[in-house]
C-alpha cells in the first residue's frame, strides 16, 4: 500500500472493476512487466484477484479485503496522532515561559 503504483491500481481497479494488466498499464508511466509485478504483490496481500479468461487474466479488487485494510490503517493513524499530541504536549510543557517578565 505504501507504494503511489500499487494505489494507482487498486483506484483503477475499484473505478473499472476489472481489467487486464495491459489496461492498467496504458495510463501509468511503467510497463506492462512492471503492473504485473506489482499485481502480484497485491495478490498476493489478497487486495485483488486474478481470473484467467481465455489468454487474459482480469483483475479485481477485493472488497472485503480492502475493508479490514482501511480499518487497519485508520487505528494505526489514530495511534499516531495520540502519540504525536502526547509529544506536542510534553514539549509545550517543557517550554520555558517566554513571555518577558512584567516589572512590579
Amino acid at each position: 500500500m505504501a507504494d503511489p503504483t500499487r494505489r494507482r491500481l487498486l483506484e483503477l481497479l475499484a473505478a473499472q472493476g476489472e481489467a487486464t494488466a495491459t489496461t492498467l498499464a496504458e495510463p501509468l508511466p511503467v510497463s506492462r512487466q512492471a503492473v504485473v509485478k506489482h499485481l502480484a504483490v497485491l495478490d498476493a496481500a489478497g487486495l485483488v484477484s486474478g481470473s484467467r479468461v481465455g489468454r487474459e487474466v482480469r483483475y479485481a479488487v477485493r472488497p472485503a479485503a480492502l475493508d479490514v485494510t482501511a480499518r487497519w490503517m485508520a487505528a494505526l493513524a489514530a495511534d499516531w496522532d495520540r502519540r504525536l499530541a502526547n509529544i506536542k504536549r510534553v514539549a509545550e510543557a517543557a517550554e520555558p515561559d517566554s513571555r518577558p517578565a512584567r516589572p512590579d
